[in-house]
């Protein structure tokens, strides 16, 4: 099933509703649905190469525009539809561990949920469940999300379609890496400034 997904997502870069597809996707992506918008920012980046920007852009605001909703499920609607999507990823189990790491690290765990492969969505509705301050969650997700697709568009605008194979085959690898590094500068700035 999530092949087909996989296979129906990438066709819209064939029509000429590919941004509103990918701005589509990046919303429900962000607070339900399996499917990364990666898949259809690199496809439309590939095609045409100059708009790798816009189509970043447009993923961006899809991202965290759905990143907001997720945070009114957890918000206001957490026993009805929150906890059947948390469920539907099998995450239940894990719910209590995000809360602890919402206490301890507040932003970070938004910001770093929002650029690497961890479900971003599981930390939307839980940033709402667990009623983190809306701001902190808004300012985390433009930036963790925008990193994160502005980090492809540019690849993608530098390198054209070889870059593609590449993403794909290290996109965990390098997502992880930028975070530690991202971290790293935080905390220099914290302790030598």
């Amino acid at each position: 099933m999530l092949r087909k997904l996989y296979d129906w997502v990438l066709h819209w870069a064939e029509t000429p509703y590919g941004s509103w597809a990918l701005f589509i996707l990046a919303f429900c992506e962000s607070s339900f649905f399996p499917i990364p918008p990666d898949l259809l920012l690199i496809a439309l980046s590939i095609a045409i190469p100059k708009k790798s920007f816009k189509y970043a852009l447009i993923c961006s605001i899809g991202s965290v525009i759905g990143g907001c909703f997720g945070y009114l499920i957890g918000w206001q609607f957490m026993i009805i539809i929150g906890e059947k999507i948390i469920a539907f990823y099998g995450l239940t189990e894990k719910i209590g561990y995000v809360r602890e790491l919402y206490i301890r690290y507040d932003a970070w765990a938004v910001g770093v949920a929002g650029f690497t492969p961890i479900p971003y969505k599981i930390f939307t509705i839980s940033a709402g469940a667990f009623k983190i301050d809306f701001f902190v969650f808004l300012i985390a997700s433009i930036i963790s999300r925008s990193a994160r697709f502005f980090l492809v568009g540019g690849l993608i605008y530098l390198f054209g379609p070889k870059i593609q194979v590449f993403i794909d085959r290290y996109f965990d690898v390098l997502a992880v890496a930028f975070t530690i590094l991202l971290i790293a500068g935080f905390i220099a700035v914290k302790y030598f400034l």
